[in-house]
């Protein structure tokens, strides 16, 4: 079992908490430099991306909230301008990685079982099924949850948090620690507003902000189009900052970038 969230994953890919007894017989439960191990793979992973100058992109949402169904509309819109790659998040199928490939970008499927998260160690697993030759935007579809994708860090860049208009207005109140670790965030399904009646885009945006977070807010119809040219402006933007990182990365270094079976254990 998972001893981060409870959930039961690979035990060998999460870090394993410690129970500490206090003289008054309370346990304490003491995580080990809070995620340490993750985040050491995920510095790991991100190394690799930096060497390629990709910008990684991870997307949360509850279920639902419309990332796959964004994901093909992004596909289309960057089509002939950037080219994209799709880590693939469920606990079972490969439903969605197939919609992305049906689409035209390639994906890798992880079929997480039962646990209710992505980790860093399952994202480098992918690594070794996706060649990183040619990419320069690496999509990560993680498994729907609103509450334990927000404490792993998986080697993104950035992180883009989905909020739909069928799920209310109120979410980024009630999961502070998901919204708070948005870099940009997306009201989805804007083309349901007007039928569902009680959510206000900008009382959204307000909860976000009060949170202290000042990200930026999107709304965004990927069935008929609506914010989506303001979208892409915001990806091409991201991918250009990781390019001059890489550039500037590459100035001062002979690395090559890794691909398939390059990247190492």
């Amino acid at each position: 079992m998972c001893e981060i969230c409870g959930c039961p994953g690979d035990k060998d890919a999460h870090v394993a908490g410690q129970i500490l007894r206090a003289d008054n017989g309370k346990q304490i439960e003491v995580l080990h430099a809070l995620l340490h191990e993750n985040d050491h793979q995920a510095e790991h992973n991100r190394a690799h991306f930096d060497a390629a100058g990709i910008l990684v992109v991870n997307l949360m949402s509850s279920p639902g909230a419309g990332k796959t169904s964004l994901l093909e509309a992004t596909i289309r819109e960057l089509s002939g301008r950037l080219t994209v790659a799709v880590i693939e998040g469920d606990l079972e199928t490969e439903n969605d990685a197939r919609r992305i490939r049906e689409a035209g970008a390639k994906a890798v499927q992880i079929t997480t079982g039962n646990a209710c998260h992505l980790d860093a160690a399952m994202v480098h697993a992918a690594l070794h099924l996706l060649n990183l030759r040619g990419l320069d935007i690496v999509f990560i579809e993680n498994v729907g949850n609103l509450v334990c994708p927000a404490a792993f860090d998986l080697g993104q860049h950035c992180n883009v948090v989905l909020l739909s208009v069928t799920e209310g207005d109120d979410k980024p109140e009630k999961y502070p620690v998901m919204f708070r670790k948005a870099d940009l965030l997306v009201i989805s399904k804007l083309d349901l507003l007007e039928a569902v009646g009680d959510f206000e885009p900008d009382r959204a945006a307000a909860h976000l902000h009060y949170l202290a977070n000042p990200a930026p807010v999107l709304e965004i119809s990927a069935r008929n189009g609506a914010g989506m040219a303001s979208w892409i402006d915001w990806l091409v933007k991201e991918h250009e900052v990781c390019q001059h990182f890489f550039y500037d990365s590459m100035v001062h270094s002979d690395a090559n970038y890794p691909h398939g079976s390059q990247v190492h254990a």
